[in-house]
């Protein structure tokens, strides 16, 4: 019987630590990445760019009758608070917190890559690439929680060379600048789910998504394409 409170236990530690995680990665037209997202216990999202700057925080809003999300999240209404002067220069003024989620930042003893960046988001911890690494990618997103974040190197081809290359496990591929111009640079696939789009030789909708699902999840994370 004693069995029964530790499995509960094990299984309250596990919904906790899994309930605040990446969320979701929008791609701009399908091209660069927009931005990351955290999501929160209660269903927020914390919007990131690939510097790990906080770019902005809501509630995602589904329209009633078709599978469409507005873009513009719904305010968050509740306490917000800033770091004041009395706290290391690097992340003076900078948001403390949203609601229940509490954030620290870099001080500015740390690698010059690092030095005033996102470092905690609750229990999500990231890094980020360092002075030594590659110029493309230095001060970019290395780590978000469990998730590394790999980039195309400056020897790729010049269509995707310094995009995000792989999110923990699922990798993402882009057309290059051999095909049609209209689709050069765009996902081409996400963890071998493959994307089409229309090009110049369509009679309509250039560089519109032709076959692919705007949104998909994989391995927990929402992919959107916008």
């Amino acid at each position: 019987m004693k069995r029964i409170p530790i499995l509960l236990m094990l299984l309250a530690l596990c919904i906790v630590t899994r309930s605040q995680d990446l969320g979701q990665v929008n791609f701009n037209s399908g091209t660069t990445i927009k931005y990351l997202s955290l999501v929160t216990d209660d269903g927020m999202l914390i919007r990131l760019d690939d510097q790990g700057k906080i770019l902005e925080w809501g509630y995602e809003v589904k329209a009633d009758r078709y599978e469409y999300y507005s873009p513009k999240l719904q305010p968050f209404m509740g306490r917000i608070e800033y770091y004041t002067n009395d706290v290391d220069s690097a992340f003076r003024g900078k948001i403390k917190s949203i609601g229940t989620v509490v954030f620290t930042y870099y001080g500015k003893f740390e690698d010059s890559t690092h030095v005033g960046k996102l470092k905690t988001a609750g229990r999500v911890m990231f890094d980020y690439y360092r002075k030594y690494d590659n110029v493309n990618i230095r001060g970019k997103l290395r780590m978000v929680g469990t998730r590394q974040i790999q980039y195309y190197s400056e020897f790729e081809n010049e269509a995707y060379r310094g995009r995000i290359r792989s999110i923990g496990s699922t990798e993402i591929t882009y057309y290059s600048s051999f095909d049609d111009k209209q689709i050069r640079g765009k996902v081409k696939s996400i963890a071998g789910v493959s994307y089409q789009w229309y090009t110049s030789t369509d009679g309509k909708g250039y560089g519109g998504l032709k076959v692919g699902a705007f949104r998909q999840n994989i391995a927990g994370v929402t992919y959107i394409i916008q």
